[in-house]
């Protein structure tokens, strides 16, 4: 659990300042300075190209988790690996490039009507389609070789900051709206450039090939692996952008760049999680490789706590911060306010039930996985047909969060009665009563007219609340001694 900790807790930190950047971003500048309508087409623009991009990987990604703790040798430049992978990338370009074509005159057709800005910029979606499928596959390659957090940097905070200029750049008049697209899109593309750059300055960029490592049961484990991890990939992209899209195509742009928003509030709830996935997801593939069930046990229970805990506070402090939330987004964003209480929810279930993805993915099992994930996918578009209409963008919350409920649920069991893994116990009660008290307490502080000076107070109050509970009765092992390490450096604790 060493390397996760130490790399989790810088990813955390990454994602923290991300969180911080992306609420600027997201949580104050979007809203006030461009229209609903334009803040969906940007965040239309990223759903369909993630979503294709996710397909254009051709699972290799996937592959790259489970199958190169058996390609590894640093000497032999990992038998030609990143050069495979690459190929694989380049060939799935080419492949979702000519589909996209081809379904043009449909995809034009769907968004013709309510979402007409979304046609201009139709071809741009080839561009971000490229460079997401290399940072994916670059991505994942440089995790395994353990180092997570590059790419986490790069996604999360240099991105962010490049986003945010360009945003600044815009309220000045120094660009068109056209021309902040077109920065935006750059914003989205200079990480693969980075990483790409990064990989070449460590030695670790090689394009040499070994196709003699590839005997015929290797092959048929990549293309195996490959083709599952593109249904389990495509399936939690879906997941994670089918409900701003049919938001789009079922009432329009601006409710789509309303949810969005909101959106954004929710998922707040789970995204320290990202830089835990990253690298447990390596460590639990060497794991399965020589059958360690103890570390894999480890990873499952360790992680299942601390994203408990630090979930907990961040859905109770967005909560009780949520009229304030709406003073700072607007009077144009109140349709989304339960968005933001269901997706939290459905982001809190998702961070209570740890690396289980991980654990799960790189078992021998994966194909399972794949199959719940399918499942899960026609279940959150039937959903999302019936409440939509019903409850317009709330309706797709509801959908989305019930969705990933189930499937942590169906997780869970399948890990529980397969392997017998079972990561509860007391400790998730104490911390579920600690807070609901500081959540009760913080909730009874009288409203104050200045609402940044609130938020502060509210914040601070229910941090301290839950907190010290947590540190004093050393609930979590991990979240102690990374602590007891900050308060030593603050010379607080020998």
């Amino acid at each position: 659990m060493g390397i996760i900790v130490k790399q989790s807790v810088k990813g955390t930190v990454f994602a923290y300042i991300g969180l911080i950047l992306g609420f600027i971003t997201t949580g104050i500048l979007f809203p006030r300075i461009y229209t609903t309508e334009q803040v969906g087409l940007l965040k239309i623009i990223v759903a369909y190209s993630s979503l294709i991009a996710m397909g254009g990987t051709l699972g290799i990604t996937g592959a790259t988790i489970r199958l190169f703790p058996f390609f590894r040798n640093d000497k032999m430049k990992h038998n030609g690996f990143l050069a495979i992978t690459l190929i694989v990338g380049l060939a799935g370009f080419v492949l979702t490039t000519g589909l996209l074509l081809i379904f043009k005159p449909l995809l034009l057709e769907m968004n013709a009507d309510k979402s007409g800005l979304f046609i201009r910029y139709f071809y741009y979606l080839i561009i971000l389609i490229f460079f997401q499928i290399f940072f994916s596959i670059l991505d994942t390659y440089y995790s395994a070789l353990l180092n997570s957090v590059h790419g986490t940097f790069l996604r999360e905070v240099f991105q962010r900051i490049l986003i945010i200029a360009f945003i600044v750049f815009f309220f000045f008049d120094l660009i068109t709206f056209h021309q902040f697209v077109l920065l935006y899109i750059l914003a989205l593309s200079v990480p693969t450039v980075y990483i790409t750059a990064t990989l070449i300055r460590e030695k670790q960029f090689s394009l040499r090939t070994n196709f003699r490592f590839l005997d015929r049961q290797m092959v048929i484990s990549i293309i195996s692996m490959s083709i599952f991890s593109i249904l389990n990939g495509f399936s939690m992209i879906i997941i994670q952008n089918v409900d701003v899209i049919m938001v789009n195509s079922m009432i329009g742009l601006g409710a789509a760049g309303v949810y969005s928003i909101c959106f954004f509030f929710g998922v707040v709830v789970c995204l320290p999680a990202r830089s835990i996935y990253k690298i447990a997801n390596i460590v639990s593939a060497e794991a399965w490789k020589i059958n360690d069930l103890k570390t894999i046990h480890d990873i499952y229970e360790k992680s299942c706590l601390t994203l408990f805990i630090i979930g907990l506070l961040l859905f109770l402090g967005i909560w009780i911060n949520i009229e304030n939330i709406f003073h700072i987004l607007g009077s144009d964003y109140l349709s989304g306010k339960w968005v933001i209480f269901f997706i939290g929810l459905g982001s809190l279930v998702d961070m209570a039930t740890g690396a289980n993805s991980s654990v799960f993915g790189t078992s021998k099992y994966y194909k399972v996985q794949t199959a719940l994930l399918i499942l899960l996918v026609i279940f959150l578009v039937i959903s999302n047909l019936i409440l939509i209409p019903k409850y317009g963008v709330v309706g797709a919350a509801i959908g989305g969060a019930g969705s990933l409920i189930l499937l942590n649920i169906l997780r869970f069991l399948f890990l529980y009665f397969k392997f017998k893994l079972q990561p509860y116990n007391l400790r998730f009660v104490y911390v579920t009563l600690i807070g609901i008290a500081a959540y009760f307490i913080a909730s009874r502080i009288p409203v104050i007219s200045n609402f940044i000076i609130d938020i502060l107070i509210r914040s601070t109050t229910l941090t301290l609340i839950f907190c010290l509970p947590i540190y004093l009765l050393k609930i979590s092992e991990d979240i102690n001694a990374k602590s007891d390490e900050f308060l030593r450096v603050l010379k607080i604790k020998k």
